[in-house]
């Protein structure tokens, strides 16, 4: 591969009854003539090439045996690192069966990435419970990814658009449980982890960061709640003198019209709907799910296996280009501040 050209990004292969298939193919469909985006997915070469034959899609399947391989062949076929499958995929119908093929394919991406031969890892979208039927030992996708990087401290997701990017400091939990879970080392942990991020892998050498506050107004100098006065403001001003640009306890219910998201370049929020909610409204096809914390980049469309219309042809592949298009900003980003 040319020095010239960026290492590609590894694409797993994700829950094969999904449309994980079917969002690679539109994936190269749009970007195999940018040569800034080259990639390969780790999956099984017929199972891809026949998908594509179902869905009427004029697209070649390369098989490949090294990383090494993706760019050469990009512009002309999908590069593809072969991971068989035990049985025979039915679109929308979860085989445990092959649940070892998609571990696998998790597995060996982030050892790419780890032997300096990819320089991302996009993540296609897995069926927890069918892989707990295969014997995968992890909550989800990310405590398999931060195990893998042998990550001793935890990862903090980021969603991501061209319009805002937002991190929930609680994250799938009820309200009442992230209640509890909230505390001051948590939200120091997660702005100081999107801080670094922010700094290494995007490029901002100063980052600017807002921090909703958990109540409403902010609680309101302590008349709608006290957490605000007991440890948020507290711990923003303990991260303020380390250094870190902080505005806030903010007001949520005013910190994403168009004007206040000029002010920053991420918002930090208590819990998952505070964060979630303005961000799939203003793009809810393009958003892109960041894992902030682990030693390499990882991206994922912010949507699952819809296995409801898998197969069909008709699933978007907006989140998972972005995803893409993403990970290979901050590839870029990340090794101009190295």
């Amino acid at each position: 591969m040319s020095q010239s050209l960026p290492l590609p990004i590894a694409i797993t292969m994700g829950d094969p009854a999904g449309i994980g298939g079917e969002l690679t193919l539109r994936a190269w469909e749009k970007c195999h003539l940018k040569a800034n985006l080259p990639f390969f997915v780790i999956d099984c070469p017929n199972r891809l090439q026949k998908l594509a034959a179902d869905l009427s899609m004029n697209i070649s399947v390369r098989e490949i045996s090294s990383p090494i391989d993706a760019a050469s062949c990009f512009e002309q076929a999908l590069p593809v690192i072969p991971e068989e499958l035990y049985e025979a995929v039915a679109p929308g119908v979860g085989d445990p069966r092959n649940g070892s093929a998609v571990i696998n394919s998790i597995k060996r991406s982030v050892s790419f990435v780890q032997n300096n031969e990819a320089s991302a890892v996009v993540t296609n979208p897995i069926n927890k419970a069918v892989l707990y039927q295969a014997g995968f030992s992890h909550p989800g996708h990310t405590e398999y990814l931060a195990d893998l990087a042998n990550s001793k401290t935890p990862s903090v997701m980021m969603l991501a658009s061209k319009q805002l990017r937002v991190i929930p400091v609680t994250i799938h939990l009820s309200l009442a449980e992230a209640l509890n879970k909230l505390n001051s080392d948590l939200i120091a942990h997660t702005i100081r982890t999107a801080n670094t991020a922010l700094k290494q892998d995007f490029g901002i050498s100063v980052p600017r960061i807002a921090v909703s506050g958990l109540n409403p107004h902010a609680g309101e100098n302590g008349s709608m709640g006290s957490e605000e006065i007991d440890f948020i403001i507290p711990t923003l001003e303990l991260l303020q003198n380390e250094g870190i640009d902080i505005k806030g306890p903010l007001p949520a219910d005013t910190m994403f019209h168009a004007k206040a998201r000029e002010e920053y370049d991420v918002a930090v929020c208590m819990y998952h709907d505070q964060a979630l909610i303005p961000i799939k409204t203003l793009d809810f096809d393009s958003g892109v799910n960041i894992t902030l914390g682990l030693p390499f980049i990882r991206t994922s469309p912010d949507h699952g296996t819809a296995y409801n219309i898998a197969g069909q042809g008709i699933a978007n592949p907006s989140s998972f280009i972005a995803a893409i298009e993403m990970a290979a900003t901050m590839a870029k980003a990340k090794n101009e501040t190295h």
